[in-house]
């Protein structure tokens, strides 16, 4: 009898841990598909703000969705078909402009200059070994553009994914919830459903606020690099509207390439934009994103930082997206369950 209950013993646990085993492998072999499933559904919570707004103004629901829909996909194709041809024509002109700052003999003065205030690095020795590894690297150097030809195919992909379930959660979400509001005890769902509400609610609004940032900055440094005279002022405040969308790092690594780029249209040009970004930077902390972001998520500045990079390092942007609405989803159930049951012991 005892061998018996110690076979049907390890019998069980070798089951329960292939299981488990079972389950992690699908995880990472589904981690894309889960990617594009996240991004969808903080997406459509993002939307969902406008939608409410329009049902409280007597919209059905599927006439506030159909109208939110054409109005963020007609803006994003005019913003596309406004800035996708300048931008292309400035990058041209960017690439353009380097090769001729090679053909005029620019970057050998430029290479000089390095050569006499760096003689111990930049050296015949280290440029003949730097030419010797790009050659025998040639082949690997090719893979690597090919694999990146191949990931930006992919990526295209993974937007229309992400669109075609957003547009999907977006018109299900109520449905959705109250579906999961199903799932717990009767005697505890309304308190679920207030917190789920409150969460959803925040995360709709900061995905809103993000957004928002994100178009001040690109309008303001639209407008300002086109006063001071720097080149391609469009493609730079794309860039700056792209960065603005990553929480924390975004905007200050935006800023420096904006004003690495600026370099090209004179040192006087790339001073002006750092001394603006540094000032914009400062209006954004202190004056645009509490004013802005007040109603969405209210989380200490230590938190942010360390959900932030925690984010950023599993899941890439996408994580550092969701990190700081995630914090205070917990921050939420913390104040609101975890304290009140303690303070009942």
């Amino acid at each position: 009898m005892k061998i018996q209950n110690a076979f049907r013993f390890g019998l069980i646990g070798t089951l329960g841990v292939g299981l488990g085993l079972l389950i992690l492998m699908s995880i990472v072999t589904l981690s894309t598909i889960l990617t594009y499933i996240g991004a969808a559904l903080f997406i459509a919570l993002g939307i969902e703000p406008l939608i409410s707004f329009l049902e409280r103004r007597k919209f059905p629901r599927w006439a506030a969705l159909v109208t939110v829909l054409v109005i963020i996909i007609g803006a994003f194709t005019a913003l596309i078909w406004a800035i996708v041809p300048i931008a292309v024509g400035q990058a041209s002109q960017l690439v353009q402009g380097v090769v001729t700052w090679v053909q005029k003999g620019d970057a050998q003065k430029w290479f000089e200059q390095l050569q006499r205030q760096f003689p111990t690095i930049v050296n015949q020795d280290n440029i003949n070994n730097v030419t010797h590894w790009l050659q025998s690297n040639v082949g690997n150097i090719t893979n690597g553009i090919l694999q990146t030809g191949i990931g930006i195919a992919s990526g295209i992909f993974g937007v229309i994914i992400v669109i075609i379930l957003t547009v999907y959660f977006t018109a299900s979400l109520p449905s959705i919830k109250r579906a999961s509001y199903l799932l717990v005890p009767a005697s505890k769902r309304a308190r679920f459903a207030d917190l789920a509400d409150q969460i959803t609610d925040s995360v709709g609004k900061y995905v809103m606020g993000q957004v928002s940032l994100a178009l001040v900055n690109g309008a303001l440094s639209a407008i300002f690099l086109t006063i001071i005279g720097a080149k391609f002022p469009i493609l730079l405040a794309f860039i700056a509207f792209f960065f603005s969308l990553i929480p924390l790092v975004g905007t200050i690594t935006g800023s420096v390439i904006i004003v690495a780029i600026c370099l090209l249209s004179g040192w006087q040009t790339a001073l002006a934009a750092a001394i603006y970004y540094l000032i914009y930077m400062q209006v954004e902390a202190y004056v645009l994103s509490p004013r802005i972001m007040n109603r969405a998520v209210q989380v200490p500045g230590a938190v942010v930082v360390i959900a932030a990079l925690a984010g950023g390092s599993l899941l890439g942007i996408l994580g550092a997206l969701i990190a700081i609405p995630f914090a205070a989803s917990i921050l939420l159930i913390i104040k609101q369950v975890v304290i009140p049951r303690q303070n009942e012991l």
